[in-house]
């Protein structure tokens, strides 16, 4: 059984969490004990099942609790007033609040709803005070919900978006110098393969990292990260569709030096602020000067060029995805993100 060890960040979001759920739960229950509320235990526990979502997700799942509990009571006086079996009247209350919460998408309020459910099980009143006093305990669970999640460490999560970001990046130019050393006819120190595998993971990870951060703001910009990561994902599968070119070429040419020196010199404009047109012109040089190589004088060595040739339509692929993404930067994030797209230019020149 394999065990998953939990990192740094990992550890500190899980402590933050725990803390707004102690704290929320504990205030929820102490706001419902001080109006005299009955079953003022399930305020904390409304608390905590709003608590575990993000800042958006807590406000849209807020909404949609207030509007699910009006027909949640409905439901409950037609069900337990018709039926007097307790456990047959709930099961049928379920089965109707599971219904409709899935056919309106909203399955993630049923939990508090099924909490409501079993007091007006248990009470039997469906009178005007004890329909306040469940609405004041849904509205004091999210209330505090809502409250505390507006509080979220934003600064280490963004280091650590930005941190995942330079570990891609690295990542991403030692596979590119592997596979310059491939097309060079030189030993290889790795197995591409493996890296490919485990980086295409990782990034799975930073893009969920992504859509988090996104959704613990109130702003659009961030959305950046996740179209960052995303971008990179593609590269990676360029990148994937170039080794298993590169593994079908049976005699390396001699035009493949050429490849794997250009592809030694893109490593080092795989950064973050770089826009790749200098590399695309160089590119396009490249084919420009393959159509003046002498033809092919055998079957095999006509394959193994047209490989090259597929070689560099994934290099083109690799750097226009790159292209795609900076053109898709709206004037905001290109002022909050790319303030030093010549220091790191400069950089990957030197």
């Amino acid at each position: 059984m394999k065990i998953e060890v939990k990192t740094k960040n990992e550890w500190r979001k899980v402590i933050l969490l725990a803390a707004k759920i102690a704290v929320g739960s504990s205030a929820a229950i102490y706001i419902a004990q001080i109006l005299g509320l009955e079953y003022e235990a399930s305020a904390g526990t409304i608390a905590l099942l709003t608590l575990v979502t993000t800042k958006w997700e807590t406000v849209r799942l807020s909404v949609y609790r207030l509007v699910t509990f009006v027909f949640s009571v409905v439901l409950a006086g037609i069900t337990f007033e018709c039926l007097d079996s307790e456990w047959i009247a709930y099961g049928v209350y379920i089965f109707f609040l599971f219904g409709i919460s899935s056919a309106l998408g909203w399955k993630a309020t049923i939990s508090v709803n099924a909490v409501i459910g079993t007091h007006f099980l248990t009470s039997r009143d469906f009178g005007y005070e004890f329909v306040r006093n469940e609405f004041l305990l849904v509205l004091i669970g999210i209330t505090i919900a809502v409250i505390l999640n507006l509080f979220h460490d934003y600064r280490s999560q963004r280091e650590y978006l930005i941190h995942n970001m330079r570990v891609t990046e690295e990542r991403l130019r030692a596979i590119l110098l592997e596979l310059a050393s491939y097309l060079a006819s030189e030993e290889m120190q790795r197995n591409v393969w493996d890296d490919i595998k485990s980086l295409e993971a990782d990034l799975q990870g930073y893009i969920g990292d992504a859509y988090e951060y996104q959704d613990n703001t109130f702003q659009s910009h961030p959305g950046y990260y996740i179209d960052y990561f995303e971008m990179r994902m593609k590269q990676l599968s360029t990148l994937h569709n170039l080794h298993y070119e590169a593994k079908r070429i049976r005699m390396i040419p001699a035009q493949a030096q050429i490849i794997a020196d250009y592809i030694r010199y893109l490593s080092d404009y795989v950064v973050e602020h770089n826009s790749p047109e200098e590399q695309i012109g160089k590119l396009e040089q490249i084919f420009i000067d393959m159509k003046d190589e002498p033809l092919p004088e055998s079957r095999e060595e006509f394959e193994n060029r047209a490989v090259l040739y597929h070689i560099l339509m994934d290099l083109e692929e690799f750097l226009i995805m790159k292209r795609r993404f900076i053109n898709g930067l709206n004037e905001k994030q290109r002022e909050l993100y790319w303030k030093d797209e010549k220091t790191d230019k400069e950089a990957a020149k030197r």
